[in-house]
């Protein structure tokens, strides 16, 4: 399963490493590859929630039920149970100790801890040009941002990959991290988690993480290091104005690398522990982040939709105030059958190239939330993206730069711009972030079949949005009668028909008179299933009109769409209410984002 590809919540490929090093997880949404570990989730009354011996001893009790060995390993970030399944069990034997846990009152969810990879393709290295920051047709209008002074003076990001090798285009501006890989053999560095987020390499041989679902070796020829990370992290903040190589898009932000990806990819559990640390949350047997990431970049996953466990992780992230931002992957696949891609509270990016169509493997889909510059080098190494690297195959060289493509390269284009955004207007909530990239977007110049979110991101309009002097923000300016555009990124769960709606507020401030004939309500709805959704709009004097109705025949999913009413009658200023009701049982989502155009 390994490939530069994907891995998620299950399991299908039966998968044999040798001499017992560990196992590549596979890719689908069912238990049934040889799985060593599962993470389990308690309800917050289980008294297994909080005490280790508790969970030692639910985890011997289920194994003696479902005829297995079973250990507690360690507590995860999130609070969940890593359980250990003494070894690699078959199809049928996980899939008893997964009902047996299932079945448990106790317990919130149990899933695979399972396999996450990363998302580039490498090409020849040799620096060009940076037509991603600055080119008309389909770069990210980068320059221009950079024309307010922003340049993430002030703003952590830590990039949770493969870690970080020395490069003097960004000493500068590293900090300590950490390194989370607890698999000795997978760090290839000597031993497990430590202080020390350095990059020995990820090379492997062929065969050296099993086999995939057609028996074949994984990988299917021998690979030499990535320097992921590295690249990743030059993108994001690689200093300018010295005279050498490339310039970052936030080049004065700090990167804290948090390294998960090693030899044969890197755990689930491994990347939960990162996703709470790096945000300031507390893990278990970890010293506390001195320096909480305002942003999180993962340019990493596998397949499989969001696992309940890396869900929680960022949730926990968001509510910190962390910006979490993840690759879409590279499968030219619906990106909702990838995990995190697919997770909620997130910023989900798709790739695109230098003509501005989707790139070719780029995946895509609803649960896409944006595009940015990703590259495609098939043609020419000029069109991919040019950053840091190291010319090491097996082990440590020399520093260099090199080209490469994926929705791993996109995705740091998104967390450098919202690195610039931070500093520019320090009050931003990761809602009010993604809702400003998306909202200032312009449309892709080529084509994206399947969907590529909001279109291109566009950092110079992005940044005159938020508005301020990124040296003194200030109170943003009240909108004008006529222009004003107010949105609500705050994420709210949709009830599953239990006769309750979901609702999200405006306030409208600064308007005076009647509210437009043709008002326009964007909605952005996560949810599978949307014909279960009635969608309102409630003005401020209580009136209400539907935008959308129940259909019980419309199974596609998610809603993103501009309603318009006629609110002529109602004035304009005061408190403006979203309400989704959910009428059928079993699908469920949340509300992403709204808006109101007046």
């Amino acid at each position: 399963m390994t490939t530069a590809a994907l891995l998620g919540t299950g399991v299908t490929t039966s998968i044999a490493a040798p001499g017992g090093q560990p196992t590549a997880a596979g890719a689908e949404n069912s238990a049934d590859e040889r799985t060593q570990r599962l993470i389990v989730g308690y309800t917050t009354q289980a008294a297994e929630a909080t005490s280790d011996t508790e969970a030692e001893k639910d985890a011997r009790a289920k194994g003696r039920k479902a005829g297995e060995s079973l250990d507690f390993d360690r507590r995860l970030g999130t609070g969940a149970a890593l359980v250990d399944l003494g070894g690699e069990l078959d199809e049928r034997s996980v899939d008893e100790v997964v009902e047996t846990f299932a079945a448990d009152p106790d317990v919130a969810y149990v899933v695979p801890d399972t396999r996450m990879f990363a998302m580039a393709d490498p090409n020849d290295p040799y620096y060009a040009q940076q037509w991603d920051l600055f080119e008309s047709r389909a770069g990210m209008n980068v320059e221009n941002a950079w024309t307010s002074g922003a340049t993430g003076e002030g703003v952590n990001v830590a990039v949770i990959d493969t870690g970080y090798v020395a490069h003097s285009d960004l000493a500068a501006n590293i900090i300590d991290g950490y390194d989370f890989i607890s698999d000795p053999w997978m760090a290839q560095d000597g031993g497990g988690r430590d202080g020390n987020p350095a990059d020995p390499g990820d090379w492997m041989n062929r065969g050296e993480c099993g086999t995939d679902a057609n028996g074949q070796p994984v990988p299917a020829r021998d690979t030499n290091n990535s320097w992921h990370g590295t690249h990743v992290a030059g993108t994001i903040a690689a200093t300018a104005d010295n005279g050498k190589g490339v310039a970052g898009i936030a080049h004065n932000a700090t990167i804290q690398p948090v390294r998960v990806l090693g030899k044969c990819g890197g755990t689930t559990a491994d990347i939960i522990d990162a996703i709470t640390w790096s945000s300031g949350g507390s893990v278990q047997g970890v010293p506390d982040n001195p320096n909480p990431a305002d942003v999180i970049n993962m340019s990493l996953g596998g397949g499989g939709s969001c696992d309940q466990g890396t869900q929680n992780a960022i949730n926990g992230a968001v509510s910190r105030g962390t910006t979490v931002v993840v690759a879409a992957g590279n499968s030219n696949a619906n990106a909702a059958g990838f995990n995190p891609a697919s997770c909620a509270n997130v910023i989900s990016v798709a790739a695109s190239d230098r003509e501005g169509n989707r790139a070719s493997y780029s995946n895509y889909g609803s649960v896409v939330d944006i595009a940015a510059p990703g590259g495609e080098t098939a043609v020419s190494s000029a069109n991919g993206i040019w950053s840091t690297l190291n010319n090491g195959t097996r082990s440590v060289g020399s520093e260099n730069y090199a080209s490469y493509q994926g929705t791993s390269m996109a995705a740091p284009h998104i967390a450098g711009l919202a690195a610039l955004m931070y500093e520019t207007s320090p009050s931003l909530t990761p809602g009010g972030v993604e809702s400003a990239i998306k909202d200032n977007a312009r449309n892709l110049p080529g084509s994206c079949t399947g969907g590529c979110g909001s279109g291109l991101a566009d950092a110079a309009a992005t940044l005159t949005a938020v508005g301020g002097d990124p040296t003194d923000p200030g109170p943003d300016p009240e909108p004008e009668p006529g222009d004003g555009v107010y949105t609500n990124g705050d994420n709210v769960t949709i009830p599953d028909n239990n006769g309750y709606a979901a609702t999200s507020s405006i306030n409208v401030t600064g308007l005076s008179g009647a509210a437009p004939a043709d008002l326009k309500i964007g909605v952005d709805i996560k949810h599978t299933y949307r014909g279960d959704l009635k969608i309102e709009i409630v003005a401020p004097n209580g009136g209400s009109a539907v935008l959308k109705s129940t259909d019980y025949y419309d199974s596609a999913d998610h809603v993103n769409a501009t309603y318009t009413v006629n609110a002529s009658s109602v004035a304009a200023a005061g408190t403006w209410k979203l309400r989704v009701t959910d009428v059928y049982s079993g699908d469920t989502g949340y509300i992403d984002s709204w808006s109101l155009t007046f």
